[in-house]
């Protein structure tokens, strides 16, 4: 079954996400406080997606979005944000999100986005049971199998996403990739949020993991007027 958490405490807003993502074949968890969500992602650890509101009373969705990416770097999580608050995006993005939709949206936007991110998350799934294989570069070690990135023999924890980039990456060493390249292979064509803006927020979260100093990156360079390269010497 593909279980998705819902959490909107506007009973209207949730009822319609949930409405329409029940008819897209999803089995629908409900919560309309921060609380609650922690406590049916216990219950129910085989959530596939969650779906989070940022202004919520009491937990912020932002701090729900943390403690289940603590929990769980495999969910895939979606933040509703405020159209206008750009700062919501960014701080769901670096808070472990995968993706966001601003609202207002349409039924088929939020599915679109939910099915593009189910996928990911079950083509990762299928992954772990693939035959073993890692891509390196340098202090890097990817094993694509489990999904787990080492640097000099340290385990680095890193969200689907993350990895899905990675692995863009690393495969494409040395070579420039705009954000529209990056964007495309690791959301797909269908996204229609700020491809730049997610692109670039992801990159941040992932020199933060991955260099030794985040501002002056030697493995994730920024390519100025184009986009970014994965380091050209190994």
């Amino acid at each position: 079954m593909k279980k998705v958490l819902v959490l909107e405490d506007e009973e209207a807003i949730r009822a319609f996400v949930v409405l329409n993502l029940t008819r897209a074949g999803y089995d629908i968890i409900e919560a309309g406080t921060g609380e609650q969500a922690l406590e049916l992602y216990e219950a129910n650890p085989d959530i596939d997606i969650a779906v989070l509101d940022v202004m919520l009373p009491g937990i912020s969705g932002i701090e729900v979005c943390k403690k289940l990416r603590a929990t769980s770097q495999k969910i895939g999580i979606i933040m509703l944000t405020a159209k206008a608050l750009e700062n919501d995006k960014v701080e769901g993005l670096m808070s472990g999100a995968d993706d966001y939709v601003a609202k207002p949206f349409s039924p088929m936007e939020l599915i679109v986005r939910v099915d593009s991110l189910y996928r990911r998350v079950q083509l990762l799934k299928g992954e772990s049971t693939a035959t073993s294989s890692e891509i390196t570069f340098g202090p890097f070690r990817l094993n694509t199998s489990g999904r787990m990135l080492t640097k000099n023999g340290e385990k680095i924890e890193i969200t689907q996403v993350e990895y899905q980039i990675l692995k863009y990456f690393m495969t494409n060493a040395g070579v420039a990739k705009t954000r529209e390249d990056i964007s495309s292979a690791v959301w797909g064509d269908a996204f229609t949020g700020d491809r730049h803006k997610i692109v670039d927020v992801n990159i941040r979260r992932l020199r933060m993991k991955l260099e030794d100093e985040p501002s002056n990156p030697v493995y994730i360079q920024t390519v100025w007027g184009f986009g970014y390269r994965w380091g050209d010497s190994r």
